[in-house]
């Protein structure tokens, strides 16, 4: 039978049919041959669009979750909120965006937590940091670009982690531990503003101010390649 179907659309085939399995038998190369079976794509046509089988749309699972936390950041209206609000909204926003795929997040968890696939899981939370602080509108063109996005990629792992193991009512445990994570990194900007203002302070710092001043963000062809975005293939 002809395939009539785009790569964009079997990948996502592939990912809902993939779900159930994960649960019980993890991202692995069992849960991906019954996805493949059940979607009924030839399995060479499969392996084209998934090179690393169920590896790749394990990272798939997560750009989904990215997709629907942006989603919500735009539909929202967060303009009463303070920024650290907002930003906490970001991370409360994706975490609930796979809420009734937990298990899968955590069997995600285990997957990148691999050496060999550590870069890949460090790439994908970077990306969902990224993600948050473009929706948010933020324009930082100097160090500051890549400071946010790690201290915040920090923020979003360990909420993680934490999340997982949380059996409070709504994650109620999880959304207070967001909160003293976000004023731990709140207290590092209010230092930076201290030393800023300092008269001493300043001095001292002006080379290494001077070095991080010659620091850009990427521009949009550096970030195709750039941790935290890989591209999707082309829909066909």
């Amino acid at each position: 039978m002809t395939e009539t179907r785009s790569t964009h659309q079997i990948k996502a085939a592939l990912l809902d049919a993939i779900l159930p399995h994960v649960a019980f038998d993890g991202w692995s190369q069992s849960a991906y041959q019954a996805a493949v079976t059940e979607v009924g794509v030839e399995m060479a046509l499969a392996n084209a669009i998934c090179p690393r089988g169920a590896t790749d749309l394990a990272l798939a699972f997560h750009k989904r979750g990215d997709a629907a936390m942006i989603a919500r950041l735009q539909a929202e209206d967060l303009g009463a909120l303070r920024f650290r609000d907002r930003i906490a909204a970001g991370v409360r926003f994706r975490l609930e965006a796979v809420e009734q795929d937990k298990e899968a997040v955590r069997r995600g968890t285990s997957l990148f937590a691999l050496p060999h696939l550590a870069g890949d899981g460090a790439k994908a939370i970077w990306g969902t940091a990224d993600a948050i602080w473009t929706a948010l509108g933020d324009a930082s063109k100097d160090y500051n670009w890549y400071s946010k996005r790690t201290l915040l990629s920090g923020v979003y792992g360990s909420t993680v982690l934490f999340w997982l193991g949380d059996e409070s009512d709504g994650h109620e445990a999880t959304w207070a531990f967001l909160d003293r994570r976000i004023d731990d990194v709140m207290q590092i900007e209010k230092v930076k503003k201290q030393v800023g203002d300092s008269p001493v302070l300043s001095k001292l710092m002006a080379g290494p101010n001077w070095l991080l001043g010659k620091i850009k963000a990427p521009t949009k062809m550096d970030q195709s390649d750039f941790p935290g975005h890989w591209s999707e293939p082309p829909a066909s």
